[in-house]
C-alpha cells in the first residue's frame, strides 16, 4: 500500500493515472475501495470530474461497495459538473439502500451545490431533514445557505436562519457575521450592520480584514468616507493591516467625492505598506480624473496600468472615457497598443487599429511602430512586413525606428541581403542609423554567426562615434575564444576593450542593452 500510494503523489498526468488504476484491479489480492478511492481522487484533482465518475461505475460493476468517502467524492464530481440533480438522486440512493451513513462532509457538498445551482430553499429543506436526523449541521452547512440566502436578497431569511441556529446551540464564526454583513449593506441597511459588528466582537469573535473591509466599502459608497476612514482605523487598532481592496474601497469614495487630492493620500499610505494597487485602484482613480477633466494625471495613471499587465482592463477605461465625451487622442492610443502588444494581443490590437476609422489616427507613424514591434515580438514577421508595405503605401514617412524594427525582423528570418538594402535605403531617404540600429542589426548578424558582416557594421558605427552596449559587448566577449589572433574582429575587440575602460574610468559607460523596447 505504501508503494501504492508513493506512486500516486507523484502522478501529474491522466494517462499515467489511469494506468495505475486499471493495475491496481488487476492486482491479487484485489486493491481495496480506500486505494482505489485515492487513486480516483487524483484525477478529480486534475479536474476529470466525468473520468473520476466513469471509474467509479467501473468498480460497482465489478462487485466493490462504495465507502462513505467514495460516495462523497462521486457527490463532488457530479455538482462540480453541475448535474446537482445526479449528485441528489446519488444522495437519496445511498440514504434509501443504507449503502453507507452520510456525514457532514456530504451533506455540505449537496447543500453547497443547490445553492450555486440557485435552489436554496432546496438546499434548506436538505439542512432542515440534517437537523432531524443524527448527524446534526454544524456551522458549515448554515453558513452556505445564509450566505447565499443574502446573495439571493433574501437578507430577512438569513437572519432569522441565523437566530435558529444560535438557538440550536450552534456558534457563529466569522464567515456567518461578514456573509449577514455583506448582505445588509447590500440593502444600506448599514447601522444594522455595525450592530451585527459590535454583537460579533461581544460574542468573541474577531472580525477579519474582509469584514471590516465590507463596511468600509460599503459606507464609501454611500459617501461616508469619514465613517469608513473611522472604521480603517478600527481595525488598525485591532491589530489588522487593510489590505488593496480595503484601500482600493477608500480611493473610490474619495474619487466619488471628487476628492482628488484625499485619494492620492491613501495612494501613498498604500506604498508605505507595500501595498500595489489592483485593477479596482486604477479603475476608481483614472474615472476621478476624468471626471475633473484631469486628462494628463489620467493618462499617466493609464499608461501605469498598462505597464502593470492590465491592457484589458485599459481597454475598457478607454471605451468610458469616449463615453463620457473625453476623447481619447494619439497619445493614449500609443499606451493602449504599446500595453496590449506587450501582453501578446496584437491581434487585438490590429484589430482596434482597423476599428478606429479616424484617417488622422491612421496616420500617426508611431502606431505602426508599436504594431510592427508587436508583431516582431509575437513572431508574427509576415504581418510586421504587411504594416511597414502598408505604411509606405499610405506615403507616409519611415523614422529611424520604423527602419530599425524592420531590419530585426528581416534579421530574425535569415534575410541579411534585405536587411543590409533597408540600411542603405534609410539613409538615401534621409534618416540616418541610430547607435540602437547598428546594435540590433550587430547582435543579429553575431546570433546567426554571420561574424563577416557582423565585423562589416562593427567598424562603421565605430569610425561613426557609436558606442557597443552591453549585449553586444557581451556577444563579442562571447565568440572572443573563437577568434585567432590576426583576425580584424580580434583588432576590434581591442579597440572596443580600450574605449569601455576609458569611459569607465569617467563613469560614462553604456550598461544598458539596445534591444527594441
Amino acid at each position: 500500500m505504501y508503494a501504492a500510494n508513493k506512486g500516486v503523489a507523484k502522478i501529474t498526468k491522466l494517462n499515467d493515472a489511469l494506468q495505475l488504476f486499471d493495475q491496481m484491479l488487476q492486482r491479487k489480492p484485489q486493491s481495496s475501495i480506500l486505494e482505489l478511492t485515492r487513486q480516483i481522487s487524483v484525477i478529480v484533482r486534475m479536474g476529470h470530474y466525468s473520468t473520476a465518475l466513469s471509474l467509479f461505475k467501473r468498480i460497482n460493476l465489478m462487485g466493490i461497495s462504495s465507502d462513505v468517502y467514495a460516495m462523497n467524492i462521486s457527490i463532488n464530481c457530479h455538482c462540480r459538473l453541475n448535474q446537482v440533480f445526479e449528485a441528489v438522486e446519488l444522495f437519496k440512493k445511498l440514504v434509501k439502500e443504507k449503502i453507507c451513513e452520510p456525514n457532514q462532509v456530504m451533506y455540505g457538498t449537496i447543500i453547497n451545490g443547490l445553492c450555486k445551482a440557485g435552489h436554496t430553499s432546496k438546499a434548506l429543506e436538505l439542512l432542515r431533514f440534517m437537523e432531524a436526523g443524527s448527524c446534526k449541521p454544524c456551522v458549515d452547512q448554515y453558513n452556505n445557505i445564509i450566505d447565499f440566502l443574502c446573495k439571493d436578497r433574501m437578507v430577512d431569511a438569513a437572519l432569522e436562519l441565523f437566530t435558529k441556529m444560535v438557538e440550536k446551540g450552534v456558534p457563529a464564526d466569522v464567515i456567518t457575521y461578514s456573509s449577514l454583513i455583506q448582505g445588509l449593506c447590500n440593502f444600506g441597511r448599514e447601522t444594522e450592520a455595525v450592530r451585527m459588528l459590535k454583537d460579533m466582537e461581544e460574542k468573541g469573535v474577531s472580525p477579519s480584514v474582509h469584514t471590516y473591509t465590507i463596511l468600509v466599502d460599503s459606507f464609501c459608497k454611500q459617501g461616508y468616507v469619514k465613517k469608513a476612514e473611522c472604521t480603517v482605523q478600527k481595525m488598525v487598532q485591532r491589530g489588522l493591516d487593510p489590505d488593496v481592496v480595503t484601500y482600493s474601497a477608500l480611493i473610490d469614495g474619495y474619487c466619488l467625492r471628487g476628492e482628488l487630492d484625499e485619494a492620492k493620500k491613501v495612494v501613498d499610505r498604500m506604498v508605505e505598506r507595500d501595498l500595489v494597487p489592483n485593477i479596482i485602484t486604477f479603475n476608481s482613480l483614472i474615472n476621478g480624473y476624468c471626471k475633473k477633466r484631469y486628462i494628463d494625471d489620467a493618462r499617466h495613471l493609464f499608461r501605469e496600468m498598462q505597464d502593470k499587465g492590465h491592457p484589458a482592463a485599459a481597454r475598457e477605461l478607454l471605451n468610458e472615457m469616449q463615453a463620457k465625451g473625453l476623447p481619447p487622442d494619439i497619445c493614449t492610443y500609443r499606451i493602449l497598443f504599446h500595453g496590449m502588444c506587450n501582453n501578446g494581443e496584437c491581434s487585438d490590437a490590429l484589430a482596434l487599429f482597423r476599428s478606429m476609422g479616424s484617417n488622422e489616427l491612421m496616420k500617426d507613424v508611431g502606431l505602426y511602430n508599436i504594431l510592427m514591434n508587436g508583431s516582431r515580438k509575437c513572431g508574427k514577421h509576415k504581418l510586421a512586413m504587411d504594416l511597414f508595405d502598408e505604411l509606405c503605401l499610405r506615403r507616409l514617412k519611415p523614422n529611424v525606428r520604423t527602419y530599425t524594427v524592420m531590419i530585426s525582423v528581416h534579421c530574425q528570418q535569415g534575410l541579411f541581403g534585405k536587411a543590409k538594402d533597408l540600411v542603405k535605403k534609410m539613409e538615401e531617404n534621409g534618416c540616418l542609423a541610430s547607435s540602437v540600429t547598428y546594435n540590433v542589426i550587430v547582435q543579429e548578424f553575431f546570433k546567426q554567426k554571420e561574424f563577416r558582416e557582423a565585423k562589416i557594421f562593427l567598424e562603421e558605427m565605430i569610425n561613426r562615434g557609436f558606442s557597443t552596449d552591453a549585449t553586444t559587448f557581451s556577444l563579442l566577449l562571447h565568440i572572443t575564444p573563437k577568434i585567432r589572433q590576426d583576425s580584424p574582429m580580434q583588432t576590434i575587440l581591442e579597440h572596443l576593450i580600450s574605449d569601455a575602460d576609458k569611459r569607465r574610468n569617467v563613469g560614462i559607460l553604456d550598461s544598458t542593452s539596445s534591444s527594441i523596447p
